[in-house]
């Protein structure tokens, strides 16, 4: 039970990066499903708090002293205004493991005003969505589409 414990452990902080992570990580360090799912989530979520919570504190104390010149209306902030005009915030948090970063979706979901426990619940109602969908789909195929994957982890 603990060594299942301490593998999941990098597994959901990868996946508090980058979501696809936490499932092919699952995969190569022989986890059990559920762990892998539960795992993913956590990771998910840790960053999700994270950065709902201390979000606007790390944007006043540390991106405002090294990116204060930065232009206002660039072609990325255009994309995410456009993303969320078209979607809202269930369309984020349903984009979110899939095409942003965990960091990324929370960013702009926060930073369009959105309440903080709406945040929340939709990201994790998406982040357990999405974990048991990639966590399935690559422990059923996994075999067969990443042989090198599995032969380097193990």
């Amino acid at each position: 039970m603990w060594e299942e414990i301490l593998k999941a452990i990098p597994v959901a902080a990868s996946s508090s990066v980058k979501f696809i992570f936490g499932p092919l990580g699952g995969y190569g360090l022989g986890l059990h499903l559920v762990t892998t799912i539960v795992a993913t989530v956590v990771g998910m979520m840790a960053s999700v708090t994270a950065f709902t919570f201390f979000g606007d504190w790390l944007r006043d104390k540390i991106v405002h002293r090294f990116f204060s010149k930065r232009k206002k209306f660039s072609q990325g902030n255009r994309k995410f205004i456009t993303i969320w005009k078209k979607y809202g915030l269930a369309g984020v948090a349903f984009l979110t493991p899939l095409l942003l970063t965990p960091i990324g979706g929370t960013i702009l979901a926060v930073a369009f005003g959105s309440p903080k426990d709406k945040v929340l619940v939709y990201m994790f109602i998406s982040g357990t969505v999405w974990a048991t969908v990639f966590s399935v789909a690559i422990y059923t195929f996994g075999n067969n589409v990443l042989p090198e994957f599995v032969q380097q982890w193990q």
